[in-house]
Order: structure tokens, then C-alpha cells, then sequence
């Protein structure tokens, strides 16, 4: 039996002399193996196993041409009505998660940048088109980022404190509450880079010798002396609060803008801790050495003044970075808070307490919110970041239960999260009890949904009903501009929102239509018949949620998608007759004023 030698002109396994002229699959060019694995016979699974074989055709499956982009088309339609069942109706304002139906995506193997690529090509095609399919792949978008900064964070946190850097934590908070911004490290870096020069620049007419001009971008050297180290702290703050006018926000504290890096570049203002995060990272890349200080209502950092090892807080200087850089001596800082505290609010903290920090401040800002789709969703992910760091919190798992019990969302996360507070602290188990029996009963019913109500206008209930979704209308009172996405024959709010809304005061008070709105300034409202009217000019409505009911803008109306006409098969074409109605009283007015111009 021959011996099997592999190489030009040696017997194969067959015992065969192949040709070596013979031409095998791998060796055709790149766009012609794509045409191939583009056959409509293979599926997603054969995709997959093509792309174990070899390098070559790896590549060719996971680079960025079409091989992927065919089989997403293939099963586009399957991952909109599969999404689409995770935004429930009853809660138009209300995002949801795609929860464990994420490993449908994860399932077909792709390359991690596909869905991504192809989720951006459909945001970023005809801005009035496809509307609905836009506004579920922002959704998807939104959580396939979140899921990788996840997954970095965790990286992150896995490595060595020292190695830890406060800007890149910061950062990561930043992209997971902005998984939609083009928010990166090295984009932020850059400005911090900028921020250096112009210190180095100020420095550098000072004091022409200072060993902070020497230090390179990246360096982490250390300027031991003391004076010079406040050579760079005067030209630091002159910079940042003189010349660039760097300051605390103290008029709009509580917005959350203020806790993101990249805003806080944008807009020059903050919040102590991010302002405190910025200043000590410029500060270390200047020589000086500042730590984080966990102060009570105020964040500050701290510079050693004596040799290092000291743990006498009254060896420190403290710096206010909100405070436009202030410095403060351990009895002054007590001052700024108005009571005395301890030693140890003086102590130095970790970069993993300076992002618990951060994150709670966005977490209570959250709380504080008023209950609409954007407090929650800052709710959401400042829950999921702070879990992410301390995972075991049962007060915050808690609340995290309970979000999700109040939206209705994710209840088999909700049963795993009380799961893991009962491990944790069986003396929850009253509160882990009511949420478990509920979200059962939750999980029950949506395998057998309640079928949407199905309102017709040529039902002799809704004869009084003028108007239909898709109108693009305005506020007789309070001169806004929506569209009517939904509406009901009466009023059927409750008698605590209606004598909240003085509704009696309405000459047909609430026996009259009233018609669910998405308003221009991002609200959704409930609006009476007669406080509505058409808009004689019809924009485009900028709502997040216009595609969650649309599927296209019509130059003057809102074209309703599949699900929304399900539920008003009539109104559409009301819709259309409302409209072909607008442009012929406008075309008559226009056509007599001419008229009378001419005479």
C-alpha cells in the first residue's frame, strides 16, 4: 500500500496523481466565492459550517462583503415580527429588552460586526421609509452595544487596581448609557491631549525647565518636587476654568449630561466627581499625583503635601474641581458640606468606588425622574451598571426586580434576580415571595395574549369620532404639533386625571372623543376632540416612538404600519380623505387670493 505524501505530483489518500493544474474551491477570487456561498439553498447553518473549513473561507463568510448581509435579508422578516413581540402595546412609551431572545442573533454564528453593519445600513437608508423596521433595529442596536461595553467593563474590572484608570471607566459609564453616541477612548483621550498641550504651553512660559514638558503623551513619570508640582496645578486651573471656562453646574445639577465624559468636554460643565475625574487625569499626565477622595455630598481630591505614606489627613490639600480648583484644608472641606465627618470620608478610594460613585449619582438621578420612558431607561442602565460592579447589592436587585415587574418586562429575568436576592438574604423572602407569584402569573399570560381591540369608525359608538391616526394636527391651546397614533369614542382616564386636567372645564367635558398623541417635543399625550385640529402645514413629528405605529411620512401624513391598521382597519383611508380635503381648501384659498391680487 502506497505511503500518503502530500505535496506536488505524490500520490493522494486515492492513491491518484492529482493535476496540478486542477483548481480547487478556495483559489476563486473573493467575489465569486461570495456569489457562491449566496446560493439560496445554503442557510445560515451551512454559512456557519463553511466558515470552520479554513482560513480562506473564514474570511470570506466573516469579512465585511455579502455573505452575511444575504442571510440577514433571508431572515430579516423573522427578526422584526420576532422583536417586534417585545414592546408591548398597552405601553407606548415604555422601551423594552430583548432579553434572552439575544441568543436567536448569537445562534447563527455571524461575525460580531454584521448585525451592527446591517442594522446602521437600515437606519441610515430614505429617513421617511421603513419607518417601523428603523425604529426595532434602534432598539436592537441599543442592546447589541450595551451587551459588548458589558463585556468590557468586565474586562475592566478584572484587571489589576493599579492598572485601573478612572477616565476609562468613566468612559465605559458613558457608552453604555450612550450605546447610540460615537463616544470612545481615544476620541476623549485626544481632547484630554489638547487639554495638556495648552497647560504645557502656559507652563512652558513660567518655567522654560519644567519637567512636565519633557513628559511624552502615555508617560506616567512623576515630578517628585513640590513646587514644581504647583507650578502645574496654578497652570491647570488657569487653563481649564480661565481659559477655557471649565465650571460646576449648579443651575441644571441634576441633569445627567453632566455625569458623561464626552458631554462634559461638549459642554464644558459638570458635576465635582466628573469634573474631578478629568482634573486628576490631566493632572497625572502633567507628573502630579492626585487621588480620588469619597467626601460626603461633595467629591474632591487630594495632594499629598509630605512624604509619601502619610495617611494624616491633615498632610493633604484638597482640591475642588467644581469649586473652578479650589483648595481646601481638611477643616475647610467640612465648611463646604456644613457638618463634621470623620477620618475616613478623607481616605483615598479605588477607581472601582469612584464608578459605583458615578453610577449612583446617575442611578438617584433616575429615581428622582418622572416616571417617563427616559427616567426609566436611565434607571435601567445605571442598574445595570451598578449590578455589573457589585453584583450582590440586594437593595438595588430589588429595585431592579421591581422595574421590571412595573414595566412588565423580562420576566424570566425578573424570577432569576429574585432568585439571586433569596440566595443572598432569605429575609426578603416576603417581598422575593409577592414579585415571584406575580411575574408567574405574568409569564402565563403572555403565552396566551389578550387579541388588541379592534375599533372601527363605522361603528355607531364612534360616529362622533372626526379624526384619524396618522393626522399630523395641532393644539388649539397649547399650539403643539403631533400625530394621532390611537383614539377612544370618550374619555377613558381616570376621574383623578380628568379633575387633575380640568376636563370638566371643556364645553363637551369628557364625553367626547379623545385621541392618544405623539407630541413634537417627545411626549405622548391624551388630547380632547376639541382642543384638536388639523395642521394646514404638516411636518414630520421628531418622536422616538413615531415608528413604533408608522411605517412612512407621506410628505403630509403618517402612513400607519401593519399593526397599528389592525387595530383602526378603517382609518386610513379616512386619514386620506382628510388630507386630499386640507390641500383643496388650501389650494382655494391660495387660488382666490391670487384672484384678488389680480384684480
Amino acid at each position: 500500500m502506497a505511503t500518503p505524501v502530500d505535496g506536488e505530483g505524490q500520490p493522494s489518500l486515492n492513491g491518484t496523481i492529482p493535476d496540478p493544474q486542477t483548481k480547487k474551491l478556495t483559489d476563486l477570487p473573493t467575489e465569486l466565492l461570495e456569489h457562491i456561498l449566496c446560493f439560496p439553498v445554503l442557510k445560515h447553518v451551512d454559512i456557519c459550517n463553511v466558515s470552520c473549513c479554513c482560513k480562506r473561507l473564514h474570511d470570506v463568510c466573516h469579512g465585511r462583503g455579502k455573505v452575511w448581509g444575504h442571510q440577514y435579508k433571508l431572515r430579516c422578516c423573522f427578526f422584526v415580527v420576532l422583536y417586534a413581540g417585545f414592546w408591548s402595546v398597552t405601553q407606548p412609551c415604555v422601551g423594552q429588552v430583548l432579553g434572552d431572545s439575544f441568543a436567536e442573533i448569537e445562534s447563527l454564528g455571524m461575525p460580531e460586526h454584521f448585525c451592527e453593519d446591517e442594522l446602521l445600513f437600515i437606519l441610515n437608508s430614505d429617513k421617511r421609509k421603513s419607518l417601523t423596521l428603523k425604529y426595532y433595529a434602534k432598539k436592537i442596536l441599543y442592546f447589541l452595544r450595551q451587551q459588548n461595553i458589558l463585556k468590557s467593563l468586565k474586562n475592566f474590572l478584572e484587571q489589576p487596581t493599579e492598572q485601573q484608570s478612572a477616565l476609562e471607566g468613566a468612559v465605559l459609564v458613558d457608552q453604555y448609557c450612550n450605546p447610540l453616541a460615537d463616544v470612545t477612548l481615544d476620541s476623549i483621550s485626544a481632547q484630554l491631549d489638547e487639554i495638556t498641550e495648552k497647560v504645557k504651553k502656559m507652563l512652558r512660559i513660567k518655567n522654560p525647565s519644567h519637567p512636565s514638558l519633557r513628559i511624552a503623551q502615555g508617560n506616567c513619570s512623576v515630578v517628585e518636587d513640590f513646587e514644581l508640582q504647583r507650578q502645574v496645578i496654578c497652570a491647570l486651573n488657569s487653563v481649564l476654568y480661565e481659559q477655557l471656562q471649565y465650571k460646576g453646574n449648579e443651575c441644571d445639577y441634576y441633569n445627567p449630561l453632566n455625569s458623561y465624559i464626552h458631554q462634559v468636554l461638549l459642554r464644558r460643565t459638570g458635576i465635582p466627581i466628573s469634573l474631578s475625574v478629568l482634573y486628576m487625569t490631566l493632572a497625572q499626565r502633567l507628573g502630579v499625583q492626585l487621588e480620588p477622595v469619597n467626601f460626603p455630598n461633595h467629591f474632591l481630591l487630594r495632594w499629598c503635601q509630605k512624604p509619601t505614606g502619610t495617611e494624616d489627613i491633615y498632610d493633604f490639600v484638597y482640591i475642588d474641581a467644581f469649586g473652578k480648583g479650589k483648595q481646601l484644608t481638611a477643616k475647610e472641606c467640612e465648611y463646604l458640606i456644613g457638618h463634621q465627618v470623620t477620618a475616613d470620608y478623607y481616605s483615598a478610594i479605588s477607581t472601582t468606588e469612584v464608578l459605583l460613585r458615578m453610577v449612583g449619582n446617575l442611578l438617584n438621578i433616575g429615581k428622582r425622574g418622572e416616571g417617563n420612558e427616559k427616567s426609566y431607561q436611565l434607571l435601567r442602565d445605571s442598574l445595570d451598571l451598578y449590578l455589573t460592579i457589585n453584583p450582590d447589592n440586594v437593595q438595588y436587585l430589588l429595585l431592579q426586580a421591581r422595574l421590571y415587574f412595573h414595566l412588565g418586562i423580562w420576566p424570566e429575568k425578573v424570577l432569576d434576580i429574585l432568585q439571586h436576592i433569596q440566595a443572598l438574604d432569605p429575609s426578603q423572602h416576603g417581598a422575593v415571595g409577592y414579585l415571584v407569584q406575580h411575574t408567574l402569573e405574568h409569564i402565563q399570560h403572555k403565552k396566551h395574549p389578550v387579541t388588541p381591540e379592534v375599533k372601527r369608525r363605522s361603528a355607531p359608538e364612534h360616529l362622533e369620532v372626526q379624526y384619524s391616526v396618522g393626522l399630523i394636527m395641532k393644539h388649539k391651546r397649547s399650539g403643539y404639533n403631533c400625530v394621532i397614533y390611537g383614539w377612544d369614542p370618550k374619555c377613558t382616564m381616570s376621574p383623578e386625571w380628568i379633575s387633575t386636567m380640568r376636563v370638566h372645564q371643556l364645553s363637551n367635558g369628557a364625553n367626547q372623543p379623545f385621541y392618544n398623541v405623539l407630541v413634537q417635543d417627545g411626549t405622548c399625550r391624551y388630547a380632547a376632540q376639541e382642543n384638536l385640529e388639523p395642521h394646514s402645514a404638516p411636518l414630520e413629528i421628531g418622536h422616538p416612538e413615531v415608528g413604533r405605529y408608522f411605517s412612512e411620512f407621506a410628505d403630509t401624513y403618517y402612513v400607519a404600519n401593519e399593526e397599528l391598521q389592525t387595530r383602526y382597519p378603517e382609518d386610513m383611508d379616512e386619514t386620506l380623505c382628510t388630507v386630499r380635503d386640507i390641500k383643496e381648501i388650501i389650494h382655494f384659498q391660495y387660488h382666490q387670493i391670487n384672484t384678488f391680487t389680480f384684480l
